[in-house]
Formats: structure tokens, C-alpha cells, sequence
């Protein structure tokens, strides 16, 4: 079993930046891929961006240039820096990871931008 657990969100305000994190833990897993996605009220969850076993990056146009996702392997962690953000990005945003021994989701973090 792995655990998920995710920082960093918050309210703010147009135009400034958050950076996301996303942490697994548990027992005899590797990392494969990893990807955020996002729910805003009202909407299905939609993907954000993603970052390949073999390092590549993969955002939605939504997000193009303006967000990055990365990794630190020797933490098992996962982050989703965004810049420059805008009222519709608001929502709660969710990390995936797919591991050896399955996939999981983060519980969720709250991203609010205020204009």
C-alpha cells in the first residue's frame, strides 16, 4: 500500500504563485509515472500536467507555460509549481502517481485565486 500526501495549497491572489507538493510512502513501491490533475466546483477532474518514468513533461494548454511539474526521486515527491495564476485555476487540485504495485491518488489540496 502507498499513502499520498499533499501540501502546499492556499488562497491568493491573481497573478502570484504556489507550489504543490506530493509525497508517497510506504513499502517496497517504485515510482513510474506522475501527474496532477485538478476538480473545479461544478466540473469533472480534469488533467494538468504529467511527467514520464523517463522525464518527460506533458501539460495541458490550459497550464502551458505557466505551470511546472518535477520530481525529487530520493523523497518520493512530486510537485506542481504554478506561476502567474488566474481566477480559473482555482479548484482542488490531486496528484497521481503510478507505481509498481499500483496506481494512487492524493486527498486533495485547495487552490484559491482571488482577483
Amino acid at each position: 500500500q502507498v499513502q499520498l500526501v499533499e501540501s502546499g495549497g492556499g488562497l491568493v491572489q491573481v497573478g502570484t504563485s504556489l507550489r504543490l507538493s506530493c509525497t508517497a510512502s510506504g513499502r517496497a513501491f517504485s515510482i513510474k509515472d506522475m501527474a496532477w490533475y485538478r476538480q473545479a466546483p461544478g466540473k469533472q477532474r480534469e488533467w494538468v500536467a504529467g511527467l514520464t518514468g523517463g522525464g518527460s513533461q506533458n501539460y495541458a494548454d490550459s497550464v502551458k507555460d505557466r505551470f511546472t511539474i518535477s520530481r525529487d526521486n530520493a523523497k518520493n515527491t512530486v510537485y506542481l509549481q504554478m506561476n502567474s495564476l488566474k481566477p480559473e485555476d482555482t479548484a482542488v487540485y490531486y496528484c497521481y502517481i503510478r507505481t509498481t504495485v499500483g496506481g494512487y491518488w492524493g486527498q486533495g489540496t485547495q487552490v484559491t485565486v482571488s482577483s
